[in-house]
Order: C-alpha cells, then structure tokens, then sequence
C-alpha cells in the first residue's frame, strides 16, 4: 500500500507535508476533504483521528498519523531534513513548537478569516488580535534568521517547512512581510530548493 495523504488544499497544514514529499521525491496518494463541508468529521474519517482535523498521513501498513508537525518529523527521520545531533535536533523542535504554538494560531487564523468574507465581517477586532500577535511571531522569526539561511544549522530541516508552509501566504491574512528583509530573503531561499512545490500544486 502508497502512503496516502488525507488533505484540504489550502491548508498550510497540509502543505508543509506535500513540500516535504516533494522534497524527497516520495510517491503517494492525496485524498481531499472538504473541511467546509464537514468531510473531516464522518465516521471514517474519525476512526483515522478523532481530532477531526487534516492532514492524516496514512502509513503502508494502514497506520494513520495525525497533526502535521508529527509527520514531518516521522518522514524527515533518516534524511538530510533532520538533524543528528542530540541539541540540533532539540532546536528542530524548539520551533515546530513555535510554529503550532505562537505562529499558525494567529498567522493562519487571520488568512483564514479574509479568505472567507462572511466569516470577516463583525470579527474585525479578532482578526487585529491575530494580526498583532502574528506580527509578533513575524519579528522573532526575523530577528533569528539576522546573518543565518536557515532556522537550524546550515540547511534547510522541518524546522523551515513547519514554519515556511503559513508564513509564505502570510499575506493572504493581510501581513506586510516587507518589513522583514531576513525573512524575505529566507522566504526565497527555500522556494529555490530542489523539488520544490507550490501550495497551489495540488
């Protein structure tokens, strides 16, 4: 059996596991719910995370691994994508953590709300909220990535496509990533990566 990829298109989530499949020239099949529609909270689906969020990576033996950050981590493990040293590795982790914890929530979630003009109007003063603390997420990213290339080490790790994946369509959630020049230049340097994809490649 293929890996099999339950996945919304959209979905920064989503994405950062499609970037690292493609990065690693790895085959599988894409599966696409329609969160919207409700697709991820069906009975079959549950049985496969009862979070009833995607993506869901379905492993060979049927095996099905929730939360994004945990399937980069289980496909990056034996690659060049993940460290080996023992305080590299902890930094790896140090910003995934980042990500899902003081990034995705308030980057995405203000994409999240100007994509959808019904659910933007009367969450104006939310939407400030997730911009303000998204910004702040923006200047620590930049302020680490002042005279490095990459967030760990000297190459590219999970730790960049964990946090690429919803900082590249930050604009989409009304941020001006022009204020941050090092972030920028980050942001261009892993789109030219070998085997690079799209968020819109799907």
């Amino acid at each position: 059996m293929m890996l099999r990829l339950y996945d919304y298109p959209s979905s920064g989530n989503g994405y950062k596991v499609r970037l690292l499949l493609a990065l690693l020239g790895t085959a599988y099949e894409r599966v696409d719910l329609d969160i919207e529609k409700g697709e991820t909270h069906t009975a079959d689906f549950l049985a496969r995370n009862p979070n009833g969020k995607i993506p869901v990576l379905e492993l060979e033996d049927g095996t099905a691994l929730p939360e994004s950050n945990a399937i980069l981590w289980y496909l990056a493990e034996g690659t060049s994508y993940l460290p080996e040293g023992r305080l590299e590795r902890a930094q790896v982790l140090r910003w995934m953590f980042f990500e899902q914890y003081s990034h995705e929530p308030y980057v995405a979630v203000a994409r999240f709300i100007l994509m959808h003009p019904g659910m933007a109007r009367g969450q104006a003063p939310l939407l400030r909220e997730k911009q303000d603390r998204g910004y702040q997420a923006l200047g620590v990213m930049e302020g680490h990535l002042a005279g490095r290339a990459f967030f760990v080490g000297e190459s590219l790790s999970v730790a960049d496509i964990a946090l690429y994946a919803y900082t590249h369509v930050a604009e989409e959630g009304g941020f001006d990533l022009g204020r941050f020049p090092a972030l920028t230049a980050w942001l261009a340097r892993v789109a030219r990566t070998p085997g690079y994809v799209p968020i819109t490649a799907v």
